[in-house]
């Protein structure tokens, strides 16, 4: 099944661009993409070692990254999400949330995804039609069945 090699590669991916958060975890510098709307040399590192990883496996493919990837001038109606650093501001500051997040969209339908957190090493991965895992084992939603009794979190985008 073609979605196990998906899988696969978003896995190795992830696993390649957390190795490069990690290096660059005491060397990098800061810019602002925009007020308040941090990037470093690892979010652009991190975007190129997917890529690269994916591209090897799957050249036909297309691709949009957050860093300023999108390849979309193949015609094929795969195209790879990528988030290299899911939370920079996190990372600037040595607080120890942020991920890597990549998924795969067939005709714009998602089918693959993958987080991995390289603090933790604890990495999400889901395939439609069969749930999400963590650490391959299965999530299972909450018996939580009212808002009043459910632990929240919220994450404010750039700017709010």
């Amino acid at each position: 099944m073609r979605e196990t090699e998906y899988l696969q590669t978003a896995v190795e991916a992830a696993r390649a661009a957390a190795d490069v958060l990690r290096d660059w975890s005491e060397r990098f510098t800061v810019s602002e993409k925009s007020p308040a709307n941090l990037v470093t040399e690892a979010d652009v590192a991190s975007e190129e070692a997917i890529h690269r990883h994916i591209r090897g496996n799957f050249p036909e493919h297309n691709f949009l990254g957050e860093e300023g990837l999108d390849r979309t001038d193949a015609a094929t109606a795969y195209r790879w999400v990528i988030d290299p650093l899911d939370g920079t501001s996190n990372y600037v500051h040595g607080f120890p949330y942020y991920a890597v997040s990549i998924a795969l969209e067939h005709d714009g339908e998602l089918i693959v995804g993958v987080i991995l957190d390289p603090t933790r090493d604890e990495l999400f991965t889901a395939v439609r039609g069969r749930g999400a895992r963590l650490n391959d084992r299965p999530l299972r939603p909450s018996r939580v069945e009212t808002l009043d009794r459910a632990m929240t979190v919220a994450s404010l985008p750039v700017g709010a």
